[in-house]
Order: C-alpha cells, then sequence, then structure tokens
C-alpha cells in the first residue's frame, strides 16, 4: 500500500471533522431549523406565491370557469360569464368565509393565508364574509374577534360582508327554486334526515302551488322548529340526497333580530353568497368536495353566474385539538381558561403565547399548498417562531429561581449603569441600560457546591463572568438556613480582562423588578389525542399535568418596565417572552413563547 499510495502528507495527517449522522427521528426536527439558517424558507415563500399566482395551482382564468375539469354548464353559462366579466374586469376574487360561532385557529390561518395571498399575487381582491346564518351559536365577540385576527396577520378584506346581507335574494331565489319544480317542503324529522341512506321524502313530489303555499307559512312562522324544511331536488357526490335549503328558527338574528324565523344552510347560501359577489375561485378544504355537485346545481338552477369550487388539504397540528366543541369542553373541564388559553392553536391564544404573525404566516408557506390533508410538528411552526424573534425581539435578563449573591468587594460606592445591546449581534440596533450593584440575583442552577462533572457555571474553585459587565466572581462562602437550604452566597470580583478567562458567562438581574413568568409546554401527553387507538379514554383523559408553570415571584431588570401588552423580549439563556394582556401598572406577567432550542424529550 505505501509503495501505491506513497507516504503520508500534511493532508492526510489533518484531524478531520466528525460527520455526525443524523438519526432519522432528527431528521424531521432539524429540518425546519435547517431550511431557516440556509434561507430555503424564503424560497419556499416564494414557491408558494408562485404557486398562488395559479401556474402550479392550475386554476383558471376569470371568466374560463368552464375550462375547469368537472365545471358544468348550461346554455346560459356563456352569457353570465361575459356579464361576470363586464363587472370584474376579469379581476379574480376570492373570499374567506368563517362561520362566527368560534375562534380561528390554526388551519384558518392557512385557509386566510391561501385565500387572502391568492388575490394579493394575482391583483385582485378578497371578501371577508361571515357566514351568519344560524343565530342559535353566533356571538358578536367572535365576530369581532375573527376580523381582529384577520388583519393581525396583517391582510386587509377588500370588503367585509355577511350572509345576512343577502337574506332577501337568498328568500327569492328559493321561492323561484319552488316555482321551477326544483324545490319542496318536507315534514321529515332532522332524526329522519341524518345519514347518507335515509327514505325517500314522501312529500318530494308535492304539488309546486303547495309547496310556495307551505313555504311562505314557514316564513310567517306558523310552523314549529323541525316541523318542516324547504329541500333541494338533488342527489350530492356523496349520496345525500336533497339536501335542506330552508330550517325554521326562532332564534332572533344579531343583526336581523326578529325579521326572519327561517334560515338557509350552508349548502344553499354558499355557493349563491359567492355568486353574487361575482367571487372566481371558491377555495374550500377538501371536506367541502361532496358539496361540490350541489354547488354547481344550485347556480345552474337558478341561472346564476357559477363560480368555481377548488379544494386543498387542511392543515392540523400534532399535541392540539382545535375542535370548538371539545375546546368548549377543555374550558368547562377548567383544563384551559378560556378560547386563548396560550396552550391551544386558536390564533387568538398563538397570539397572547407571544407568536409574531410573520411567523405564522412563513409556516404556511412552507406547508404550501396541497390537496393531502397536512398534519405537521409543533415544533416546525416554533422554528418559525424562533427565526422571527431571534431578529426582532430585544434581549433582557432575568431569573426564574432567584439565588442571592454579595459581591463583598464591589469596586464602587454606588451601583454601575451598564450598556446592554438590545441586539448581541447587531449593536446598531442600540443598547438599554441596567443597573450592577454589590448585591445580584443569579438562577438557583448557575450555583452548585458539589457539581457533577462538565458543569461549568459558579462552583467552589470554578469562577463564572456575569454576562455585560466585564467582571468575574468567584465564590468565597455559602450561607445556609437553619433548614441546610442555600439562602445567599458571598462572591468577589476582579475584571474580566485580568486573569483566566472563566469556562462560563451567566446572566443576572440587581435592582430588579418582580414579575409573573408562565412556562408553557404541550396540553396534551400524544400526538393524536383525538384518537381512540392512540387515548382510549379521551382527550380529556391526555392531559399534560406540567402544561403550565406559574413563577410567581420571578426577577427581570428594569429595562422592560414601560412593557405593554404583547410586547416581546428574548431572556438570555431562558427563551422568548411576551407580555400577557393579564399585567398591570405594578405587575408585569410575561408568558414564555418558546424557548431558545427545542427540547427533544419534552412532554
Amino acid at each position: 500500500v505505501l509503495h501505491l499510495l506513497g507516504p503520508k502528507t500534511e493532508t492526510d495527517l489533518e484531524k478531520k471533522p466528525k460527520l455526525s449522522k443524523a438519526r432519522p427521528e432528527e431528521k424531521d426536527r432539524r429540518t425546519a431549523k435547517d431550511m431557516m439558517e440556509n434561507g430555503e424558507a424564503a424560497d419556499q415563500a416564494l414557491s408558494l406565491m408562485e404557486q398562488l399566482r395559479g401556474e402550479a395551482l392550475k386554476f383558471h382564468k376569470p371568466g374560463e370557469n368552464y375550462k375547469t375539469p368537472g365545471y358544468v354548464t348550461t346554455p346560459h353559462t356563456m352569457d353570465l360569464l361575459k356579464q361576470h366579466l363586464e363587472i370584474t374586469g376579469g379581476q379574480v376574487r376570492t373570499r374567506f368565509p368563517p362561520e362566527p360561532n368560534g375562534i380561528l385557529h390554526i388551519g384558518h390561518a392557512k385557509a386566510i393565508n391561501f385565500n387572502f395571498g391568492y388575490a394579493k399575487a394575482n391583483n385582485g381582491i378578497c371578501f371577508l364574509r361571515f357566514d351568519d346564518t344560524n343565530p342559535e351559536k353566533e356571538e358578536a365577540k367572535f365576530f369581532t374577534a375573527i376580523y381582529d385576527m384577520v388583519a393581525w396577520l396583517g391582510y386587509s378584506p377588500y370588503k367585509v360582508t355577511y350572509a345576512s346581507d343577502y337574506f332577501d335574494q337568498l328568500y327569492a331565489w328559493a321561492v323561484e327554486l319552488i316555482h321551477r319544480g326544483q324545490a319542496y317542503v318536507c315534514h321529515q324529522r332532522g332524526e329522519e334526515l341524518k345519514g347518507h341512506n335515509s327514505l325517500p321524502s314522501p312529500w318530494r313530489d308535492r304539488p309546486v302551488e303547495e309547496s310556495l303555499l307551505l313555504f311562505e307559512a314557514m316564513r310567517k312562522g306558523k310552523f314549529a322548529e323541525g316541523e318542516a324544511t324547504l329541500r333541494m331536488k338533488l342527489v350530492m357526490e356523496d349520496g345525500k340526497m336533497d339536501p335542506v335549503a330552508y330550517r325554521v328558527k326562532y332564534t332572533p338574528h344579531h343583526r336581523t333580530g326578529d325579521t326572519w324565523c327561517i334560515y338557509p344552510t350552508y349548502d344553499y347560501t354558499h355557493c349563491l353568497c359567492d355568486s353574487i359577489e361575482h367571487i372566481t375561485h371558491s377555495l374550500c378544504t377538501k371536506e367541502f368536495q361532496a358539496r361540490r355537485s350541489s354547488y354547481f346545481w344550485l347556480c345552474n338552477a337558478l341561472d346564476v353566474y357559477c363560480p368555481v369550487q377548488w379544494e386543498y388539504g387542511r392543515l392540523n397540528l400534532h399535541y392540539a385539538v382545535v375542535s370548538k366543541r371539545k375546546i368548549l369542553q377543555l374550558v368547562a373541564a377548567g383544563a384551559v381558561r378560556d378560547w386563548d388559553d396560550p396552550r391551544l392553536f386558536t390564533l387568538t391564544a398563538l397570539r397572547r403565547r407571544g407568536f409574531p404573525p410573520e411567523a405564522i404566516n412563513n409556516f404556511c408557506a412552507r406547508v404550501g399548498v396541497t390537496v393531502a390533508q397536512t398534519t405537521m410538528e409543533p415544533h416546525l411552526l416554533e422554528a418559525c417562531v424562533r427565526d422571527v424573534l431571534n431578529d426582532t425581539a430585544p434581549r433582557a435578563m432575568a431569573v426564574l429561581e432567584p439565588l442571592q449573591v454579595i459581591i463583598t468587594n464591589f469596586p464602587a460606592t454606588k451601583p454601575l449603569e451598564i450598556q446592554v445591546p438590545n441586539f448581541p449581534a447587531d449593536e446598531t440596533k442600540g443598547f438599554h441600560q441596567v443597573s450592577f450593584g454589590p448585591m445580584v440575583f443569579i438562577e438557583r442552577t448557575d450555583f452548585k457546591e458539589e457539581p457533577e462533572p462538565g458543569y461549568k457555571r459558579l462552583a467552589w474553585g470554578q469562577p463564572v463572568g456575569l454576562r455585560h459587565t466585564g467582571y468575574i466572581i468567584e465564590l468565597q462562602n455559602v450561607v445556609k438556613g437553619p433548614s441546610g437550604c442555600v439562602e445567599s452566597l458571598e462572591v468577589t470580583c476582579r475584571r474580566a480582562d485580568t486573569g483566566e478567562k472563566p469556562k462560563a458567562f451567566i446572566h443576572w438581574v440587581s435592582q430588579p423588578l418582580t414579575c409573573e413568568i408562565r412556562l408553557y409546554e404541550r396540553l396534551f401527553q400524544h400526538k393524536n389525542p383525538e384518537d381512540p387507538a392512540e387515548v382510549p379514554g379521551g382527550f380529556l383523559s391526555d392531559l399534560n399535568p406540567a402544561s403550565l408553570q406559574v413563577v410567581e415571584s420571578a426577577l427581570v431588570d428594569c429595562s422592560v418596565a414601560l412593557a405593554k401588552p404583547f410586547d416581546k423580549f428574548q431572556f438570555e439563556r431562558l427563551g422568548y417572552f411576551s407580555v400577557d394582556p393579564d399585567s398591570s401598572q405594578g405587575q408585569l406577567v410575561f408568558n414564555r413563547t418558546v424557548t431558545l432550542k427545542e427540547d427533544p424529550g419534552k412532554v
């Protein structure tokens, strides 16, 4: 071998760095961080914008609805499309149509980004339309919260509309549908209509005039709830026959009061409101695919402009429950405080926890638009959060478990004012001032009397540096209470530029503010808390008892004294934190948004 290859050179003798091989389970865990560092997130956002321009999604151009596979045409289609183009000028029009009966969650963030993003990428407009057709479940607070969340994510609707804006027109079209023999009044009860194999209605072929009279009687309140419905004559893609168009409800409506006692259903309202607003691309999640046939059928049955419905996959997260009904169960059980509890994945909860809207939008961009349902790991969202906060959250110092330290040879007669950079990596972003006196507080975990091998912080014979001060402290005495617990330390200090460099620099506070800090972990212990195979006892049995830890007397430096709710900071060595709305003038409350690095072993 020596004869063939020759003697070793200096290059051969150089020590090669070891290439660590990521375990398969770590590969996905590292993806988000690596992509951020390599700038791939920006590339993904760009590729999403290219998707949203329509090339990759194969969307039709405005006015060319008929080119879409499965689009149903009639002899009137081309004339209606011509009128549509005259009204819109060929402009892309989308809408985000939430029901105002709950708070938006992370899945809605994808829908918001898709609807508003597609319109923006194609120089179009997007409506925010509240589907307020079920007055029993709707509350004013949900309307406000939904609008606020859309604005928080950075989007401005072209116009805010309500399905109730069109109640008169929808009623007139229902009458027309009966005239055309395409709808009838039925008296089957709700339980008889459930499922896909319900018996055909014995009233399906009742005379048109009879249905007209009965429908008018429904409007005048002559039927009790459940005694009569208006049904459309069609079979849907999933086999369900004759979906309900109108039902009787005597609950006052938040906008129309007692004007109506009959209300249209989603199957009837959705496509017709899209038609009225001349929506070009009706973007829905995959579960609405079964309604596509009724969507096209109803517009064509009335000879009105028919938009195109496109479906895409929902966005879900592991370790999360987003169902409105189940969140209410969590609130009722006392597992969470309300819809905005920072352990939930509603948008109001994520905002309260301190997630920046840019991070949520970046996450949606990374997920992209797919037909298949997407279930993501929370740590991928958290990586997007860290990426944004690293550049936007100024640094401060806080101590969760304070241990008093007395510097016996403090070099001044009064506290020193220390200039601390807001962003150590970029000092052009400014500084803040903190006091450094003879009494400081450090984390209790930053001191050990009997350290284990590899421990680098304060111990006997092992000094540490105090960050930003230019001083190193060395242990001289440990003061213990009657129980033997360490109460304080006495140390001496010296300049950092004299003597040996310490193994570690730790954070500290002096003359601090007392605050409350809330530390959050995952609310559930299993990936799929709603899966009976994974959690046989149901999601309420899967609650993580360590999902919230409250530190009532944490200490934080005075640079945050004027912080307002939702202001964000990086507490050095601890993580990113956001000011909670529970804060008062004399007591700040902070929520931990995310740790500085992901903990692979956390629950």
